[in-house]
């Protein structure tokens, strides 16, 4: 049986791939310090005699017994609530502890995939973004932290393939969605649901024409996964280039869950992208890979998760505890 270490497992992405992997019949060890994590998204592998969790930070040494074959390093915040808040911390994890997860590949002989983002190319000049392009990143900005870790976490990833002949992929994600996701994150798809289940007007960000492209967790798993077992070490794209304005978006979610709150307009955070659309020619050529999922289906079944929760969780704010 094939032994995986997946990073930041209890989180959003980390939890849908340790289902993911199970279901392939690998041994899976869930690794993940909480911080933004949360146990109830892998409660349910607990008693699966092929799953174990370990409660670690892997920006300190990261230790793992035994053989290991695969590692996918997702441990990082990747909301801007949350990174903000915790800024060194951002930076630490995307450059020590994917240093230590390099090691760790290089000692057991493991391949390793690594979840950078379309934050690595800024705000584009270049639209839709193709795996070619550079970026453009303010480095000292309040994004900076998030987006140099990213760059950081890739360019030290080539390095280990380069200098040491390791086994290594890198996935680009794109804006994501779906069941799992923290209500009260920052980010759009939650932010949008969450106001319009408590009858609050969804608040939209500059003029609302900044574009987003929005993924099925589902069709990004499928990508991760295609992507790991290739034979592909350059960066590729992961994501869905049906590309939607925000204030087009605020509408649909409005339209979706029948309510009628009006859409009001704050300043635009400084640096936020103004246009994010990925080109997937590459997922397309080497993984034979493309998103399947609609928008319109992947919402329901994204607002459908979010119905079911409790009151207490619709209505709470997002106070976690970074000490």
């Amino acid at each position: 049986m094939k032994r995986i270490l997946i990073t930041g497992a209890a989180g959003f992405l980390g939890s849908h791939l340790c289902d993911r992997f199970i279901k392939e019949n690998f041994y899976v060890i869930a690794m993940d310090n909480l911080i933004t994590g949360d146990l109830k998204n892998i409660e349910h592998l607990f008693k699966h005699k092929n799953f174990e969790f370990c409660h670690h930070d892997v920006s300190k040494f990261v230790h793992v017994s035994g053989d290991l074959d695969y590692i996918l390093h997702f441990a990082s915040p990747a909301s801007p609530i949350d990174y903000l808040k915790i800024p060194i911390r951002t930076l630490k994890v995307g450059s020590l502890g994917t240093h230590n997860l390099l090691g760790l590949a290089k000692e057991k002989g493991a391949r390793i995939l690594i979840a950078s983002t379309s934050e690595v190319y800024g705000d584009p000049l270049v639209h839709p973004q193709t795996e070619d392009y550079y970026g453009n990143v303010n480095t000292i900005g309040p994004r900076g932290v998030y987006d140099e870790a990213k760059r950081f976490q890739e360019s030290i990833t080539m390095a280990y393939h380069t200098c040491h002949g390791l086994q290594t992929r890198i996935a680009r994600i794109f804006n994501t969605y779906g069941p799992r996701m923290r209500l009260n994150d920052g980010r759009v798809v939650p932010a949008f649901i969450g106001q319009a289940l408590r009858g609050e007007d969804l608040t939209v960000f500059g003029e609302g024409l900044q574009t987003r492209s929005f993924c099925y967790v589902d069709d990004l798993i499928e990508g991760i996964y295609r992507l790991l077992f290739s034979d592909y070490v350059y960066p590729v794209n992961i994501g869905n280039p049906d590309e939607i304005t925000i204030k087009d978006f605020a509408e649909e979610i409005i339209k979706l869950t029948g309510t009628d709150q009006k859409v009001i307009y704050k300043p635009l955070p400084v640096n936020d992208p103004l246009q994010r659309q990925p080109d997937i020619s590459r997922a397309r050529e080497i993984l034979d890979w493309e998103p399947k999922m609609g928008r319109e289906e992947g919402m329901k079944n994204t607002l459908d998760y979010f119905k079911s929760l409790s009151e207490e969780e619709l209505y709470k704010s997002e106070h976690r505890d970074f000490s």
